[in-house]
């Protein structure tokens, strides 16, 4: 009978816990990210890349112009499985990764193969590709009028044949809007009677205008086809048109200096530069004699990199938006 009693109270102790009280939960273990850059078997930046990823929560995001991407929240102590795919690309995957609280891991390999068909068909038509590309920008110009034939809004790259190279740089200098623009700015230094220091009259017209459109026609020359031939470099402006404003402008503003190699690999601009300075450099040869000297050569080169990298701005964020045929290209990929 003593030992039921007992019973009977610790049934009641046991039942008369408050039930307001609560286990206390352990904390949720920290989330993990994964990071990385799609690029091809040469480490160029792939954008537009669709990188997903299995596993408990399933996530797709696209790599951004640079070719970065990333992935937030993923379980720890979960098995995920990376994979991206590219169009033109074979398929990249991961092995099986088990991330740990709060990682953040970085896929720095991950570079995609071109797939066989892409390469049997490419491989056969590259210089056809850039035919019709000149073809298309030969058609670009400003309100249907200036020509805008640098540079490129097609986001896949092609190397120009040295061909196409002295066919677009002949096309620029001998397009009538070119020789014509000489024809202003002879009559605005013959108006100011500024430099270079002709006489006035119709000979000094003839010779400013000679001046002019022997200073554009050299640099175009040596700077969009000569140089790029023998340095295997590309003279075109490639419209970036994705990204923050600032990697946008960076992107104009570093045009003067940075150039697209043949290869694809970006690379310091010497054709530019050097025919920038080549043609100041052949101005001596004609220009009067008060004018010659290093300063023509210096001052020329200053005058036309800020002519360069106001034309690349304006080029970003403005002259596609009234270039006539720039809307037939391919878009850039977010």
């Amino acid at each position: 009978m003593r030992i039921k009693q007992i019973f009977r109270t610790l049934l009641l102790c046991l039942f008369s816990i408050p039930a307001q009280t609560q286990l206390v939960s352990a904390p949720e273990p920290q989330a993990a990210i994964i990071a990385g850059v799609v690029t091809d078997t040469d480490d160029a930046v792939i954008p537009g890349a669709t990188i997903s990823i299995d596993g408990p929560d399933p996530i797709q995001t696209i790599s951004t112009a640079d070719g970065s991407f990333t992935l937030n929240n993923l379980r720890p102590s979960a098995s995920y499985h990376v994979t991206v795919a590219a169009h033109g690309f074979a398929n990249w995957s991961s092995p099986s990764i088990v991330l740990q609280p709060g990682q953040h891991l970085d896929l720095s390999e991950i570079h995609l193969i071109v797939s066989a068909l892409e390469t049997s068909v490419t491989a056969m038509l590259p210089e056809q590709i850039a035919l019709e590309q000149v073809k298309l920008q030969e058609k670009q110009r400003v309100f249907g009028v200036v020509p805008n034939f640098y540079v490129s809004y097609d986001q896949q790259f092609v190397p120009l044949p040295t061909k196409l190279k002295y066919q677009l740089a002949f096309r620029s200098a001998t397009d009538v809007v070119t020789i014509a623009g000489a024809a202003i700015l002879a009559g605005a230094n013959q108006a100011s009677d500024g430099k270079p220091n002709y006489v006035q009259g119709a000979k000094g017209f003839g010779q400013r205008f000679g001046a002019a459109y022997a200073g554009a026609a050299t640099d175009v020359i040596i700077g969009g086809a000569v140089l790029p031939s023998l340095l295997h470099q590309d003279p075109r402006y490639f419209y970036q048109g994705v990204g923050t404003k600032k990697s946008r402008a960076l992107h104009a503003i570093s045009a003067p200096f940075i150039a697209k190699g043949d290869n694809g690999k970006w690379q310091f601009n010497y054709s530019s530069v050097g025919g920038d300075l080549a043609a100041g450099a052949i101005a001596n040869a004609y220009y009067p004699k008060s004018d010659r000297g290093p300063g023509l050569v210096f001052n020329g080169f200053a005058i036309a990199t800020g002519g360069r990298i106001a034309n690349a701005l304006a080029q970003e964020f403005i002259l596609r938006r009234i270039t006539s045929h720039s809307h037939e290209q391919k878009d850039p990929v977010p």
